[in-house]
């Protein structure tokens, strides 16, 4: 016969008492504390990329001695400027922030080139032990024509990948994975730069080689001059893939997949064929470049300056719901889709507040840039995990820098409009004379759906200062 349960208040075992004060804090392995600090993980990547930018350095020496590493390295630095600056005109819309920026350029010159020194060196020499009466330059022609390819373009591929999965907010389409792409790329062909050039100085001592036919003008005149955007070129094509990938919606798993791997192929096969035309006789070098690379290469760049206009259409479109609930004045939408009513509005706030006006001009228009790609991900079906919550920080800051940025932006379109310099005194603003229709931000009416969240009266006390962008 079974006992009954004892009564409550007749347990064997009494409950722990809560203690006084405090909390209860589980248990954690050190690793798992350190790695959920994302100071700790962002040091981690650069102290690993660091190693490596270390071990490049010793083997760039190793192969071009110390004097053709200088020489290599104060001629491979003179496009980098260039190439950086050209990629970040193409950024203008909704810039990258800059650590995400040295994060690829790190990546490009330091992992990715270690990983490419390494694995085509070893492919060399596999091909010289492996295939029979093979000769040293047709193993490196081999190797630079269906090894280095695969192995390059895979080691690139790795940086915009890494950004796709953990920055995802930064990939809205097209010109955010060439941007990433190029600069990357970038900084791979800066360290293969310094590696070729150092060796044709070093053969030039050698051989007493001298002036303009020397081999290291030679090779300055091809990898410098002549084709300075050809590693950014074939990189692009990934970074096109996991651009147009950002843009599918969710459901489209498979595809969102099969885009970026098709995209790496492509920028495979396009760094295969400029390497293999090196070796083909005459002047197939000349006529691969002409006709093929130069047409794919102006492509490229127009489908990277329409999908920026599309950028700036996309903002048109899109924020005009929150000018409607009153977050926004009428003006804005129109201003901040107009790349040179940015600039004037900008101008204006230098002008008449100094460089922290035109600091915060353009925090609003980042923030305002980054609440219109949001809502427009939202509507195409890849919305933000934390929707909500990020439009609430975009608007809180949208808030606080209205004072300043609002009449500013104002000015802007009606200097536009009217096609008169627009720094003419005004009554209604310290920028100029505001547009017609124009007036302060008045709480309205949420729109139906994905509907704006109507404006407070005063500014919301959801925390004091600027916070982080990103």
């Amino acid at each position: 016969m079974h006992e009954p349960p004892p009564h409550p208040q007749q347990q064997p075992y009494a409950l722990p008492l809560p203690p006084a004060a405090g909390h209860y804090a589980p248990r954690r392995a050190l690793w798992d504390t350190l790695w959920d600090n994302k100071a700790v993980r962002i040091g981690a990547v650069f102290l690993l990329l660091a190693l490596c930018g270390l071990i490049i350095l010793a083997l760039v020496r190793e192969q071009t001695g110390t004097e053709g590493f200088l020489v290599g390295l104060g001629l491979a630095v003179l496009p980098v400027p260039l190439l950086i600056a050209a990629f970040r005109w193409m950024d203008r819309v909704e810039p990258k922030p800059w650590k995400s920026l040295i994060f690829a350029f790190a990546w490009g010159a330091c992992a990715a080139t270690l990983v490419a020194i390494l694995a085509n060196g070893y492919a060399t020499k596999w091909l010289l032990t492996t295939v029979a009466g093979a000769q040293r330059e047709d193993a490196a022609g081999w190797g630079a024509t269906f090894v280095a390819p695969v192995v390059e373009e895979s080691a690139k591929a790795a940086a915009i990948l890494l950004l796709y999965l953990f920055r995802r907010r930064d990939f809205n389409g097209i010109v955010d994975g060439v941007v990433v792409a190029g600069i990357t790329a970038t900084g791979f062909a800066f360290t293969e730069n310094i590696l070729y050039l150092g060796n044709a100085f070093a053969n030039d001592q050698s051989f007493g080689y001298e002036g303009l036919r020397s081999t290291t003008a030679a090779t300055f005149f091809v990898r410098v001059l002549m084709s300075p955007f050809a590693h950014p070129l074939f990189t692009s094509m990934t970074g096109l893939g996991f651009g147009l990938a950002a843009t599918l919606p969710q459901h489209r798993r498979l595809l969102r997949w099969l885009v970026p791997v098709g995209a790496l192929l492509t920028a495979m096969l396009l760094h295969g064929l400029w390497n293999g035309s090196a070796t083909l006789p005459g002047a197939g070098f000349l006529a691969v470049y002409a006709l093929f690379m130069v047409p794919v290469f102006a492509l490229l760049t127009w489908l990277t300056l329409w999908s920026r206009q599309n950028e700036l259409r996309t903002i048109q479109t899109h924020l005009p719901a929150y000018q409607s609930a009153g977050w926004l004045t009428p003006p804005e939408p129109h201003a901040l889709s107009s790349m040179r009513a940015r600039g004037i509005a900008r101008d204006l706030a230098r002008r008449h507040g100094g460089p922290t006006a035109a600091r915060i001009v353009a925090e609003y228009i980042s923030y305002a840039t980054s609440l219109a790609f949001l809502r427009h991900r939202a509507l195409r079906g890849t919305p933000d995990p934390a929707f909500g919550a990020r439009e609430a920080e975009l608007l809180h800051h949208l808030w606080q820098r209205r004072e300043v940025a609002q009449p500013a932006l104002a000015s802007a379109v009606a200097g536009v409009a009217s096609a008169r310099p627009p720094f003419a005194a005004g009554a209604g603003s310290p920028y100029g004379t505001p547009p017609q229709g124009w007036s302060p931000p008045v709480p309205g009416v949420p729109t139906q759906g994905w509907g704006a969240p109507t404006p407070p009266a005063t500014s919301p006390a959801w925390g004091q200062g600027p916070g982080q962008h990103r």
